[in-house]
């Protein structure tokens, strides 16, 4: 089942629109031989060439999900630290006439 898909529209050097996209697909936990397995999570990329999944245990996929958020989050901060840097420059430029 697909859970949500992320798409980029990008142009090569001969400004040719290509697609690419990231999928996360999800198979739910089953009952297999009386016994409780866990579902499995799919980060699939698509592009005009083909499509690659890869299969994650629902621990791999928190895993790199934690990590994911963590390098979301410091990329942010640099980007405010950048931010306020310039309107610190702006600022000091402007005061001095």
């Amino acid at each position: 089942m697909i859970e949500d898909e992320l798409t980029h529209w990008f142009k090569d050097e001969k400004d040719v629109t290509h697609k690419s996209s990231l999928r996360l697909e999800m198979d739910p936990p089953q009952v297999h031989n009386g016994y409780p397995k866990d579902g499995i999570i799919t980060v699939r990329i698509l592009n005009g060439v083909g499509s690659i999944g890869f299969k994650l245990s629902p621990d791999e996929a928190l895993r790199m999900g934690t990590h994911l958020l963590q390098l979301a989050k410091e990329q942010l901060q640099k980007k405010r630290r950048l931010w306020n840097e310039r309107d610190d420059n702006y600022r000091d430029a402007k005061e001095k006439g």
